[in-house]
């Protein structure tokens, strides 16, 4: 009850989402009783000549009558068939067009939705405290009201109209028969205006009420909206675990990829970078490990276990580690750099394999200074 009575924020995107996937969508019965009445009005109205001509063809086979006909049954159910089948016709025409047009008046009011989750059994249905609570509860008193009143003025709507034009009705007895048709019928399709005039005016203000209805039954306490937003969200610790998952699998893959590399690049242990180069299939050696500080460490240890070069080059390091992503070529600024100290490796290499002579030392790298993220620090140099 207490949670009931702090629902005070407006409804969430989700929410109503969740709730039109339910079949909660704000519909006027008032505005779909409106155009259902006011379309068979309407093609009463249009169909009236055609339907006067019918009615008069009708009357006048319906009455005409011979020694066969009174002393043959089926000739007289013959004669029933062709007057009640066009009837039945008209009126199954109407109510199909004014199922059709309440059908695009719910549409309007509420939108598209089909769902079928509200004809699903639920218990809380069944349980009579829980529908005692629904035929007590404002909304539904809200409803109650609106019924009885909308039937009151429709009821006295007809009652003043038939009362003020009992004589009209009158004068059609001392009419002929066509004439009393018509004059009844204008006074009929008088009544039928009103009556739908009051509709109208009750679908107006019904449209606006059953959405505001729907908004304030979908209203939102705090907790509600707060453990909304842990589900949108998800959990903060799940999500953390799932975070640091993937940067283990992340780093288990750049610690199996160092083994395959030409070199690794460090500053002496706080950044290293794994660079590889393939002659011909690749336009530019590409990283393929980097990391920092503890990670920087495995990827030495890593190196150092499969017999891959480590040199210490601290500018290029840093460079690499700020400006190269994972599985990219290097910086095209660092080409250079590169170029020399994969050089480098590869002539030691060939010196301890006994295909050349030992290379001089490393000379200084060439790294851009705007690259080293270090560069303007003290002591960045050593």
């Amino acid at each position: 009850m207490a949670d009931a009575q702090d629902r005070r924020l407006p409804a969430t995107d989700r929410k109503i989402r969740k709730a039109r996937a339910e079949g909660q969508v704000a519909r006027s019965r008032d505005l779909s009783h409106f155009a259902a009445i006011g379309t068979a009005v309407a093609l009463m109205v249009a169909a009236a000549p055609q339907a006067m001509a019918w009615l008069k063809t009708a009357l006048a086979s319906g009455l005409r009558f011979d020694a066969t006909a009174l002393a043959d049954a089926d000739v007289m159910q013959q004669r029933l068939a062709l007057v009640s089948l066009p009837a039945l016709w008209m009126v199954v025409g109407i109510g199909l067009a004014m199922l059709a047009v309440a059908l695009l008046a719910g549409v309007l009011s509420g939108g598209w939705n089909f769902s079928l989750k509200a004809l699903q059994p639920k218990l809380e249905k069944i349980d009579p405290f829980a529908g005692l609570g629904r035929m007590f509860s404002g909304q539904q008193l809200i409803n109650t009201l609106k019924s009885c009143l909308l039937a009151i003025i429709l009821g006295t709507i007809g009652a003043f109209y038939l009362k003020h034009n009992l004589p009209r009705f009158a004068e059609a007895i001392a009419m002929p028969l066509p004439a009393a048709m018509s004059h009844a019928g204008s006074v009929v399709l008088g009544g039928l205006l009103l009556l739908v005039l009051a509709l109208a005016l009750f679908a107006v203000v019904d449209v606006p009420l059953q959405r505001h209805q729907l908004s304030q039954t979908l209203k939102m306490s705090v907790q509600e909206m707060k453990q909304e937003q842990r589900e949108v969200e998800g959990n903060a610790e799940v999500k953390s675990r799932q975070r640091s998952r993937m940067r283990e699998l992340a780093n288990r893959r750049m610690l199996a990829a160092v083994p395959g590399a030409d070199l690794v690049v460090m500053n002496p242990s706080h950044f290293a970078v794994a660079l590889k180069y393939q002659e011909g299939l690749m336009s530019a050696p590409k990283v393929v490990a980097k990391g920092m500080d503890l990670m920087a460490l495995r990827i030495r240890d890593a190196a150092q276990g499969a017999k891959v070069p480590v040199l210490q080059a601290p500018p290029l390091a840093r460079a690499l580690y700020a400006h190269a992503d994972l599985d990219k070529p290097v910086p095209a600024a660092l080409f250079s750099a590169v170029a020399q100290v994969l050089a480098h490796v590869y002539q030691l290499r060939a010196h301890l394999q006994g295909r050349g002579a030992m290379p001089p030392p490393l000379p200084e790298l060439k790294v851009p200074p705007e690259l080293d993220p270090l560069h303007d620090l003290p002591g960045a140099a050593a």
